[in-house]
């Protein structure tokens, strides 16, 4: 069970006998509790993915499996499951059981994934370390005394550590892509719009997306065509058919790349990870591809805008919050306004009590023009700036991190330096842009980091086409069962 395999060559396995359903998630379920210090799963699905494996196995001896067949999955925990616990990793919503299965769930069990768990993440996806989770923090799986990022920090860890084939994750800021530059493994965020975030919990609603982390962008590319597509649910996806992007993965020929040299100057990028980078520029070029430095002159304005944007939604999407409805309430109120109060000061952390209280400030009347109406100003900015490049380029090139995983605790008490982990990734959420974080190297420390790439619009295929050149020249690490 430990050889390199894709979720293709799994099946390939399993139709010739030498593995089965059953056999592959028990063996996850083994590694799962046999690492239980690394804080991955909130709950593991243990009797229902068992009794998945086996309705799966009969399907394959039949011919009439999906897509998916022999993938074991984990979700992210602010993805819904229906008659499955969902908490976001806050305690505000204890004990609450989903009513109903996202869509992308519902795309998973289509195509027969075996769905085993729920993952640790930074509470409401707000986060860059998975340390703001209510039920502690997960290790870094290649050094347990690092982070492994956030918010998806739970799902990049499992992934890397072998407790799943893949996961899914949401991105609102970097949340699938910086833990997997951290953890070593392949994140992707879709275009917005690409996927549907029905039975997402939302944090910011303009930014979120759902996508896949894995080990091989060839498997990116078969979950991607799954959870991709149009949806009565939102009204924010586009109804653009989604191409079988794990058809369109051979390469086409020389590209032409742009990457921004205000992040190769930016003072807090490291030494190694900006000549990682720059080391790819001439690997790129050597195979024949062009690729040229792109002025971006609006790098330290990224995470401001972001982060006032996307404080002021979550202002408004965590208000339904309140110690009534469901999930906790606390036993210190004697009126309706002070249980209000109490359950939301208990049951919220101290992050995203921060990030409610910027939120409210930004959307506060005297102050809703200076910042917000500014700040989504900024972002059209960003965003026009952005096609400019890439309408002469396919894609831009940049790294994903500006460090390798800091240490537990390095960053948990300054918020600008936690923020500033996200200066790289914002700029596609920012956008609506698809982007992706591959396996670029190791550090010096010993930890890993990767290097990102975005796309134009709606272009995944192109990028999945071009991200699966890159890892085969450079013989980026395949999945492990």
């Amino acid at each position: 069970m430990s050889e390199p395999t894709t979720i293709v060559n799994l099946q390939a396995a399993i139709n010739s006998g030498s593995k089965s359903c059953t056999i592959i998630v028990d063996h996850y379920l083994k590694e799962i509790a046999s690492q239980a210090h690394l804080n991955t799963f909130l709950e593991v699905f243990e009797a229902g993915a068992k009794i998945q494996a086996v309705e799966v196995d009969k399907k394959m001896k039949n011919g009439t499996s999906g897509k998916l067949a022999g993938c074991v999955i984990a979700i992210k925990d602010n993805i819904c499951y229906k008659g499955h616990h969902v908490s976001a990793s806050s305690k505000i919503l204890e004990g609450f059981k989903s009513l109903y299965s996202s869509t992308v769930v519902e795309h998973l069990l289509e195509e027969d994934a075996i769905i085993i768990g729920r993952l640790n993440c930074d509470e409401f996806a707000m986060g860059s370390s998975n340390e703001n989770s209510a039920y502690g923090n997960v290790p870094n799986p290649v050094n347990n005394a690092h982070v492994p990022g956030g918010s998806s920090g739970g799902a990049a860890t499992a992934v890397k550590a072998g407790l799943c084939h893949a996961a899914l994750g949401t991105d609102t800021g970097g949340s699938i892509r910086q833990p997997s530059s951290l953890c070593d493994v392949v994140g992707f965020k879709p275009t917005y719009g690409r996927v549907s975030r029905h039975g997402i919990i939302a944090y910011a609603s303009s930014f979120d997306q759902v996508g896949p982390i894995t080990t091989s962008v060839e498997d990116t590319a078969l979950i991607m065509e799954v959870i991709a597509g149009k949806d009565s649910w939102d009204s924010t996806v586009s109804s653009l058919e989604v191409p079988c992007y794990s058809e369109l993965l051979q390469t086409a020929g020389p590209r032409k790349i742009g990457y921004l040299t205000d992040c190769l100057e930016s003072k807090g990028l490291d030494e190694e990870i900006k000549q990682g980078l720059l080391s790819q520029v001439e690997r790129l070029r050597a195979a024949g591809h062009v690729v040229e430095p792109v002025d971006f002159p609006y790098l330290d304005y990224l995470v401001p805008a972001y982060y006032v944007l996307t404080t002021a939604e979550a202002s408004s999407n965590l208000a339904r919050y309140d110690g009534i409805h469901y999930g906790y309430r606390s036993e210190h109120g004697d009126s309706l306004g002070a249980t209000y109060k109490a359950s939301r000061t208990e049951g919220f952390g101290t992050e995203v009590k921060r990030r409610i209280m910027l939120g409210t400030f930004v959307l506060s009347s005297g102050y809703y023009d200076a910042y917000y109406t500014k700040a989504q100003k900024v972002r059209r900015v960003i965003q026009d700036e952005t096609s400019k490049i890439l309408n002469q380029y396919e894609f831009i090139l940049l790294p994903t991190t500006p460090t390798t995983a800091p240490v537990i605790g390095e960053n948990i008490d300054d918020p600008i330096a936690m923020y500033l982990e996200d200066i790289f990734t914002v700029q596609a959420n920012l956008a609506g842009l698809p982007a992706i974080s591959l396996p670029l190297g190791k550090h010096s420390n010993g930890l890993p980091f990767g290097i990102q790439l975005i796309g134009n619009k709606f272009e995944e295929a192109a990028l999945l086409s071009f991200s699966n050149e890159m890892c085969q020249n450079q013989g980026a690490l395949l999945s492990v069962v």
